[in-house]
């Protein structure tokens, strides 16, 4: 018996955009919980969960890379 993945698939270059996000999250935040907590929550200055706008457009991507980076640099700052 095959699983079968339930909902529609992304597109080939939303899966490229999903991954560079995760990547540069898990790069600049370091934490599992970190990483978690800045993709699946509203970001207020992106207008909602940075991993849905992230799939969008590169420019939405390159947004949540910036978001991404300002929120490293805060954590840094506080620690």
């Amino acid at each position: 018996m095959r699983f079968r993945k339930s909902g529609p698939r992304l597109a080939p270059d939303a899966q490229v955009r999903q991954g560079r996000a995760v990547k540069t999250a898990q790069a600049a935040l370091v934490t599992v919980e970190a990483v978690c907590d800045f993709l699946n929550n509203h970001h207020e200055g992106l207008g909602g969960r940075p991993l849905d706008i992230a799939l969008r457009s590169d420019a939405d991507l390159a947004a949540v890379e910036a978001a991404i980076s300002e929120a490293a640099w805060a954590r840094a700052a506080a620690s």
